[in-house]
């Protein structure tokens, strides 16, 4: 009951999705929280603020005279409450606080509050990929707002894709985990790892065939390394092992660079004794060669046959020690993510995993992460994967603070 006795603002902006804020509204008041709405003029176009009255027990903050007292709504609003979450968020919406206007009674309170500011995205497809809605979000969270979603779906308007606001029930658990977390002013960086020790692997591992070719595959890197720095950020102790790539190393990261699937588990091996956090970004190669040539393999018209002996499996490996860290695990798949990752979970026995449609996130400056652990699915949405790796922190950070799941920072002496 994390929400029970908060005080929580919900804005309601204009589109079709605001009919959904009803029934989060429901929800916070059902989880204990007290439920203050607020409508921009559009959203009532959408949904009647009788709704919201009926639903809270109190007044809608629109955008008219209202006698508090003196005349500050725009102001009470953001200072006397916990959280302030808008659900649904528009593109015009969130522009409007990436630019930091304030021409209605919402975007007035976001500006002037000292609480924490959440956005839940709702719009089209198209809109939600278009470069300056990407930008207006990437500005929004260097701000310190959270972003819930959005997710991929069928949309109002026919077309299927990411844009659909997160279901009420998603954004009560991620609001829950967030609060949970600490989430500090707008501007500066949650603490919610500070003193644990955390080792991250990353980009690809490269299995050579002969002197000038080798068997790997299209990660980046940037994933393993968004979320080594997301830790730092955090105020973790992190190492990271690395398999080849051209990215620099985060600040304040420790990086330790292997080639191999063999040197990598070699060097977690290594490292892994003390640390609290293991989490396994790294594309690792499920095969090698069983000879590696010592002269070039020359071409010929001939058919060329490679035996493969498969590689260690490292998170399995980890996550089987007698006092294993807490485990993070990432998972691409190109069908069924959801299916195979809760499968993986299950089979390695690690608390948390992150999910992705290799697809989309090889290779690429963006992903899509669905988050499983023991309590269900929590999806990430579509963004960054500097973004998405903060939020993976804040829910890793939240597990973490959970009784029974250890992962402590541990007192060291001078």
């Amino acid at each position: 009951m994390s929400l029970q006795g908060k005080r929580i603002v919900v804005g309601v902006t204009g589109g079709i999705a605001a009919y959904k804020a009803a029934e989060l509204v429901r929800l916070l008041g059902a989880a204990g929280a007290a439920v203050q709405v607020a409508m921009t003029p559009a959203a009532t176009g959408f949904v009647g603020p009788l709704t919201f009255q009926a639903l809270t027990g109190r007044p809608v903050a629109l955008d008219e005279p209202v006698a508090n007292g003196h005349g500050m709504a725009h102001i009470d609003l953001g200072r006397q409450c916990d959280a302030m979450l808008i659900a649904p968020a528009s593109a015009d919406f969130l522009a409007r606080l990436a630019q930091g206007l304030a021409g209605d009674v919402l975007s007035a309170a976001c500006l002037a509050r000292d609480c924490p500011l959440f956005v839940a995205p709702a719009m089209n497809r198209q809109m939600w990929r278009n470069p300056a809605t990407q930008r207006n979000v990437r500005v929004l969270e260097q701000d310190g707002v959270r972003c819930f979603g959005p997710q991929n779906g069928i949309q109002a308007c026919g077309e299927d894709g990411p844009g659909r606001m997160m279901e009420p029930v998603q954004l009560v658990q991620a609001l829950e985990a967030a609060l949970a977390t600490h989430v500090p002013e707008a501007g500066s960086t949650p603490q919610v790892l500070a003193g644990v020790r955390v080792l991250v692997t990353a980009g690809p591992t490269l299995e050579r065939l002969d002197p000038v070719r080798a068997l790997t595959n299209l990660s980046s890197g940037r994933m393993g390394y968004a979320v080594a720095q997301a830790a730092a950020e955090a105020g973790a102790q992190v190492v990271l092992v690395s398999g080849p790539t051209c990215l620099a190393t985060p600040a304040g990261v420790e990086r330790v660079d292997v080639e191999s699937a063999a040197q990598m588990l070699s060097a977690v091996e290594a490292r892994v004794a003390g640390m609290q956090v293991f989490i396994a970004v790294a594309a690792v190669s499920d095969y090698r060669p069983a000879r590696t040539q010592t002269e070039k393999i020359k071409k010929s018209a001939a058919p060329l046959r490679l035996e493969l002996l498969p590689n260690e499996d490292i998170l399995g490996r980890i996550a089987a020690r007698e006092q294993p860290p807490f485990c993070v695990g990432f998972a691409a798949e190109t069908e069924h993510a959801l299916e195979y990752g809760e499968a993986k979970r299950c089979a390695k026995r690690v608390p948390l995993m992150a999910v992705n449609l290799a697809q989309v996130a090889l290779g690429s400056e963006d992903n899509e992460l669905t988050l499983l652990d023991e309590r269900g699915a929590h999806a990430l949405g579509r963004a960054d994967k500097l973004v998405l790796a903060r939020r993976l922190v804040a829910h890793l950070a939240g597990m973490l603070n959970r009784p029974g799941q250890g992962a402590q920072p541990h007192e060291t002496s001078d």
